[in-house]
């Protein structure tokens, strides 16, 4: 259901019915996008000033039996490095007419909204460490990533595929596990302690998130679009 960001359960991970496959070899896992259609190019827009938030959840598969044409690259309409936002049917409904198929848009990146907090779910087996991260607020996507055991120093972590990261290290089964995080925004983001000394493998933990006072919509209102592509 979650597609190649690993995201087993989008609604479960706080990523509703608003997403996109726009993967960027898993840097854009969990990218917020704010997107318009637009008018000046197709009469397939709904009318009035729609715009939808779409969250980054998957990747868009270029069709390698399509060459390079006129305003395509070779693969089609998710041919690299292009952007294409393939959208689910709900969010697309909010800006446009469904039956068209294909439609100009311009998009601009954006703050997450989230509620309930990062989640960190933990996978692998002794010695090898792959930790999900979900539900990011703000940037909403990792550049960079480091555990800790109650007993270690930080130990760097690495992308292992979509939003999953690794590390290779012995003996963290039964110590309490730290968290640093560099979003793609520069943000320095410390959870401390989020793990439990008893947690196993396959459980999530959760840490609460800083609360935002500004509204989705009045940040949307302030966005400029300076970007064009399909959906």
């Amino acid at each position: 259901m979650g597609g190649v960001c690993g995201y087993i359960d989008l609604y479960e991970q706080g990523y509703d019915i608003n997403n996109a496959a726009l993967f960027n070899d898993g840097a854009s896992c969990g990218q917020c996008y704010v997107i318009i259609c637009d008018s000046s190019k197709t009469g397939w827009c709904k009318p009035g000033n729609n715009w939808v938030v779409v969250s980054a959840t998957n990747f868009c598969p270029p069709n390698w039996d399509l060459p390079a044409g006129g305003e395509l690259p070779a693969g089609g309409w998710c041919g690299q490095p292009r952007p294409h936002f393939d959208m689910s049917q709900p969010a697309w409904e909010n800006i446009g007419i469904y039956s068209a198929g294909i439609i100009p848009v311009l998009y601009q990146r954006v703050k997450c909204w989230k509620s309930g907090g990062v989640r960190f779910t933990i996978a692998g087996f002794n010695g090898f460490y792959m930790v999900l991260i979900t539900n990011i607020a703000g940037s909403g996507s990792i550049q960079s990533m480091a555990m800790k055991g109650s007993n270690t120093n930080w130990i760097p972590m690495y992308r292992n595929w979509g939003a999953n990261w690794h590390c290779l290290s012995g003996g963290l089964v039964g110590q309490v596990l730290s968290f640093a995080l560099v979003s793609t925004g520069g943000q320095n983001l410390v959870f401390k302690d989020v793990v439990p000394e008893w947690w196993q493998f396959g459980q999530t933990f959760t840490r609460p998130p800083t609360r935002i006072s500004t509204t989705n919509k009045q940040y949307i209102d302030t966005v400029s679009f300076i970007h064009s592509t399909t959906v």
